[in-house]
Formats: C-alpha cells, structure tokens, sequence
C-alpha cells in the first residue's frame, strides 16, 4: 500500500515539475538532496559540487518529463540518485582525467542498496540530532563542545566549572550514556 502511495506521489511530482511548480521542485529538492549530498561528501565532494550535480540531475529530469513517451520505471528517489551518482562518477573521472569506467565497474554496487544504505544513514543521523537537541542542558553543550568543537576535557572543565578535567569526563561519559539511551529508545519505535 505504502509503496502505492509513494509512487502516486512521485507522479505528482513530476506532473508538477513537467508544469513548472514551483512546489513540487521544493518537495522534489528536500526530499532527494540530503542523500545526493551524503553520497557525493562521502566520495570526496564538497557541498557544492552536490548542489552542481543535483542541479544537473534536475534539468535532465525536467527534460525527459517535457517528453510525453518518458515514463519513470523506477521510484524517483532511485532515479535521481543514480542520475547524480552517474554524473558524479564523470566528474571525478575528467577531474583526474581518469578512463572510463566500464559498465561493469558502475554495477559493482546497485543503485538501489546505496540508496537504502544512505537513507538508512539519513534516519539514524536524524535520530540522533534529535535526541541530542531533547537531551537538555549542560549534557547537550558538553557533547558538543568535546565532539564537533574539538575542545579539551580541561577546557570543558573549565567552561562548566568541574573541579578537574577528569570530573568533565565523567560527565561527558554520563552524558553520552544518557545520549545513547535516548537514541535507543527513539529508533526502536521506527
């Protein structure tokens, strides 16, 4: 049923995009381009050139729904991601004026499990972000500050006002154990 109604709504999309709604190219965008970013990061991209690629991938999609004989075999999320990953692997190959990579080489992973490895991925840092924004304050700030601001356990120490840096580690030990928590008990319900 749920598979009905996906791609239900992927004709929709496309309708729309084939009139030139605005919405539906938003829709289309905020739904497809964090896993075409993900994908492109994790190869050595940058998040403009994911935003270049995706771009790119829009037009093609544009053009071929302009066709009245195009007809989407696929799911649009699996369409577009295998137009972007087809386009990143050009680029990557003129960038180091590499051969072309036969048929073969491009099959190696199917479009598909990526896909789904990659929104998987999406999901559980989705989760996460969750999680730490409910996890409240200082376990929130301390986690952050050690992990994405790179700060010291005496810096912390310093900042949180903790005797020592062994007593921010243990906080931020406590802090991660109740993080954990709370991510387990979120992504079990999904």
């Amino acid at each position: 049923m749920k598979q009905h109604q996906d791609i239900t709504k992927d004709r929709e999309l496309l309708l729309g995009l084939a009139e030139g709604d605005d919405k539906s190219l938003e829709i289309i965008y905020s739904e497809n381009f964090p896993v075409v970013l993900r994908m492109i990061l994790n190869h050595n991209g940058s998040e403009d050139d994911a935003k270049d690629i995706f771009q790119e991938a829009i037009i093609i999609l544009y053009e071929k729904v302009q066709k009245d004989d195009f007809s989407l075999s696929s799911r649009l999320k699996t369409f577009l991601y295998s137009v972007c990953r087809h386009l990143w692997l050009k680029k990557v190959q003129r960038t180091y004026n590499m051969y072309s990579l036969s048929n073969e080489l491009e099959e190696i992973i199917p479009v598909a499990d990526e896909l789904e490895t990659h929104q998987a991925k999406d999901q559980e840092f989705q989760i996460m972000e969750s999680a730490l924004q409910n996890m409240g304050q200082p376990c929130q700030t301390i986690l952050e500050d050690y992990y994405l601001h790179k700060r010291s356990m005496q810096e912390i120490a310093e900042k949180f006002g903790y005797t020592n840096a062994e007593n921010a580690k243990n906080q931020k030990y406590k802090c991660l154990m109740r993080l954990k928590k709370l991510f387990f008990d979120r992504y079990k319900t999904l």
